[in-house]
């Protein structure tokens, strides 16, 4: 039997299903690519505009239909409710999930002359970028790589923020000016990995495609980070960032009489997240708890960003959009 899998037709989505496919195939099976369409695909208007799940729901359709077998996605494109008819069998080892920035004569972010002109479509990419306070001038842009990148060899734009994961999978990271360290700009939730879905009644093939590749820290990661985002109601257009880090920690063992006999290494999350705010400022907030915990540190920290404000600042920002 020839599995067949679900992906977008855009050069990265290629790339990234074909990750996928070559290690089932060194698995031992016999897949190929079936390129679906979405209508986020066929759309230059802003993702906000075009709602939830645009780049997913033409491919789960396929699945549900069976067209496919398997559907790759990015996992931030992900709607954070779950869709009952489908499982999500595995969560492959994740790329680097920073930003990365793409600027004329190869300059870093520090050193944008004020009023230099730098591309995103992202708002919470934007609402990080404001907060620096550089002085410049951020544009919504929308399109693949080459699209974006090609605004700045054609002078349009001096620069623009892409995901690092992007230009790696495609081969092009060279072409990165700098890659952007969170404590500057904090990425979207689950930026850099994959989910590789399959029908819920197809439990043999759920279990083979979490066999072959999936990988549990990068899982507990990104459940943490989508928990934040669904604990806020926030969609991918919205001004939040997370990322969750899997760090080693030293647990000691007490003795029976409750001294420190001796002790452990375990495996913790440590989460962090931004939300950004109307008047140009940002909420953080962070954490650090069990892997097994992940949903519930997502959603604790998330609550702790609405009793900061973030309850207002989102609802304030989301309505503007719409």
């Amino acid at each position: 039997m020839t599995l067949r899998i679900g992906t977008r037709p855009s050069t990265l989505a290629l790339a990234q299903s074909t990750l996928v496919a070559e290690r089932l195939r060194s698995a031992g099976y016999d897949v190929e690519l079936v390129e679906v369409s979405t209508s986020g695909d066929r759309s230059m208007v802003p993702v906000a505009e075009l709602g939830v799940g645009v780049f997913v729901s033409a491919l789960r359709e396929a699945l549900v239909s069976g067209q496919v077998d398997v559907a790759v996605h990015s996992y931030k494109d992900l709607p954070t409710a779950p869709d009952r008819r489908l499982h999500l069998a595995a969560v492959p080892p994740r790329e680097d999930p920073r930003d990365a920035l793409v600027a004329r004569d190869g300059m870093v972010l520090g050193e944008l002359p004020p009023g230099a002109r730098v591309g995103t479509g992202a708002a919470r990419r934007r609402a990080q970028l404001d907060a620096l306070g550089l002085g410049i001038e951020v544009v919504p842009i929308r399109g693949n790589v080459d699209t974006r990148v090609g605004k700045v060899h054609s002078g349009e734009l001096d620069a623009v923020v892409v995901a690092a994961a992007g230009l790696r999978r495609l081969g092009r990271i060279d072409e990165a000016t700098e890659l952007l360290d969170p404590l500057q700009m904090l990425p979207a939730p689950a930026q850099g990995a994959l989910a590789v879905e399959c029908r819920a009644d197809d439990l043999e093939l759920g279990r083979a495609l979490a066999l072959a590749l999936d990988d549990e820290f990068t899982r507990a990661a990104v459940i943490a980070e989508r928990a934040v985002l669904a604990t806020l109601e926030a969609g991918c257009s919205a001004p939040v960032a997370a990322l969750a880090d899997v760090v080693s920690d030293w647990e000691p063992i007490a003795g029976p009489n409750g001294e420190e006999e001796d002790g452990r290494a375990v495996d913790r999350l440590s989460l962090r997240a931004v939300i950004g705010t109307t008047d140009g400022g940002l909420l953080r907030a962070s954490v650090t708890g069990n892997m097994d915990d992940a949903e519930k540190l997502g959603a604790a920290l998330a609550a702790e960003l609405l009793d900061m404000g973030g309850f207002s600042a989102l609802g304030e920002q989301l309505d503007r959009e719409i």
